[in-house]
């Protein structure tokens, strides 16, 4: 009987006793092998799957179009050709030679805006952070009010670019402008209301409204970096007898270095390649003295229906902006070896 009940009991080769099938392997929670690694498979390529949205779109407005530039540069196009332009003349390197011949018209003129272009540049690289400095040294401080102050330093960054600029444009006209009513009806700064929109005023008055959109962002980011200094460090400064200046030159500065660096670098490549503020102030053809690289080959490009070689100037910008990209962070990867 004993026997009997151990034979029984014993599976079998196809299962337990009884000859019955053998049961699913599961797990601990009870589900299947298989669901389970299909649902890690899941998990597995689900960052891939979020991603692949943002990567279509990127490729389809950025990497898309700057192909299709790189691959007109190397034609000849006009008007005529422009719908069809992989069909328009083959032209080789024809338009980067004859952009980059400074004797000739095309080459001389794109190195004149060139030359506007890097002066406005680092004014406005120099002003934004000048200012955006002084600024956050000076609410570092706790006193009543410092939170509004700050919300009002914001307030450039968060209005819409075209509606600040667009305001600017009226306060600048010649006649009917604030600025030369100030200066002029109120203050008698001028016998004469300038021109700010023309002639070698316009340059200024690109450079103010160019500061006054970019410094917010430079407060906001400069605060946010000296939020991250240790109090401690400018009080053991002071109890070695450092004054303000020393504080600032000795702890904020070098502690500030990572923060200037990517700073800097995003407001050069902003203020370089910038294309809304000029257009809005002036329109399509911006005064000689304004005459940025960016409206330059707008203008060259759907003023002069010259597509091929407004192409070859948007190639070398890009390469001449990839070139200080890399050669800033070569540089700065150089001095912090050495440091």
């Amino acid at each position: 009987m004993t026997q009997l009940d151990s034979s029984l009991r014993r599976p079998g080769p196809d299962g337990p006793a009884g000859g019955g099938p053998r049961p699913t392997q599961s797990s601990r929670s009870g589900q299947p092998v298989k669901t389970r690694r299909r649902g890690s498979r899941l998990i597995r390529w689900l960052p891939y799957l979020l991603l692949l949205p943002a990567v279509v779109f990127e490729l389809a407005v950025h990497v898309l179009p700057i192909i299709v530039g790189v691959a007109m540069s190397f034609f000849t196009i006009t008007q005529f050709q422009i719908r069809k332009w992989w069909e328009a003349p083959f032209a080789g390197f024809d338009n980067f030679t004859v952009v980059l011949d400074f004797s000739g018209p095309a080459g001389a003129g794109l190195l004149r805006s060139f030359v506007v272009t890097v002066v406005y540049t680092v004014i406005v690289m120099a002003a934004s952070w000048t200012i955006a400095v002084a600024a956050s040294v000076f609410l570092q401080r706790s006193f009543p009010g410092r939170n509004l102050m700050r919300a009002l330093f914001l307030i450039p960054y968060a209005l819409p670019a075209y509606a600040g600029i667009i305001v600017w444009r009226f306060i600048l006209q010649q006649q009917n402008g604030m600025l030369n009513h100030v200066l002029v009806d109120q203050l008698g700064v001028f016998a004469d209301k300038p021109y700010w929109l023309l002639g070698d005023n316009s340059l200024v008055a690109l450079i103010v409204v160019n500061v006054w959109k970019y410094w917010p962002f430079a407060f906001l980011i400069i605060t946010a970096g000296m939020q991250s200094i240790p109090t401690e460090l400018y009080e053991a400064a002071a109890l070695d007898g450092a004054g303000a200046w020393r504080r600032f030159r000795s702890v904020t500065l070098p502690l500030l270095s990572p923060v200037n660096r990517t700073l800097l670098l995003i407001l050069f490549l902003w203020t370089f390649n910038d294309f809304s503020t000029p257009y809005i102030l002036f329109g399509r053809s911006a005064p000689p003295a304004a005459d940025l690289i960016s409206i330059h080959i707008y203008n060259r490009s759907f003023e002069t229906w010259n597509f091929g070689l407004g192409s070859a100037m948007s190639v070398l910008l890009v390469v001449f902006l990839l070139v200080c990209t890399a050669g800033f962070a070569a540089f700065t990867r150089w001095r912090d070896r050495r440091a």
